[in-house]
């Protein structure tokens, strides 16, 4: 994984981004080019990435787990990736879509919508919502409405503390 700290730092020795030493890291190899003929875009380029720096990083690695995952899937077809909050996590396709659902609900804290439960377990809304409601059913979630008006699953067992219910 990519370090702030380190982009910082190559930041730095590049003569505070001119030469895009920095960007090379990140794997930008056409801006980092592009910074060493133009003096970091005449020093413009060089002001924007002092204070988006953490920003590039974050996205760096979230492409380098994308990539990760990409090779991963096309040697073993066993699982997927989940990407939260800049965090990778495995899940196994064989755990199901309850799994997927806990794992989810952990990261949020007990408050789910279909749309990311359909983007973390690789399924339709549709289906998303038809997993959230049997769950509902059988007493393990309860369906809430937010003051805006959307619709959230919410699981009590993996739900901050410090959640105060009023938001519903």
């Amino acid at each position: 994984m990519y370090s702030v700290g380190m982009a910082y730092l190559l930041w730095l020795l590049s003569g505070c981004g001119i030469f895009g030493f920095h960007r090379f890291y990140l794997g930008k190899i056409p801006s980092g080019i592009l910074w060493m003929c133009t003096g970091g875009l005449f020093g413009f380029g060089t002001l924007y990435d002092l204070f988006t720096l953490p920003r590039q990083v974050r996205e760096a690695n979230i492409r380098r787990v994308i990539q990760e995952d990409m090779i991963r899937k096309s040697v073993s077809g066993q699982s997927w990736r989940n990407i939260h909050d800049g965090e990778a996590k495995i899940v196994r396709e064989k755990e199901g879509i309850e799994r997927v659902i806990l794992h989810e609900a952990r990261a949020t804290k007990g408050i789910l919508t279909a749309s990311e439960i359909a983007l973390a377990g690789d399924i339709s809304i549709e289906e998303a919502k038809k997993y959230l409601e049997a769950l509902v059913s059988k007493g393990f979630a309860e369906l809430r409405v937010r003051k805006s008006g959307s619709l959230v699953y919410v699981i009590p067992d993996m739900m901050d503390k410090d959640v105060p219910l009023e938001d519903f």
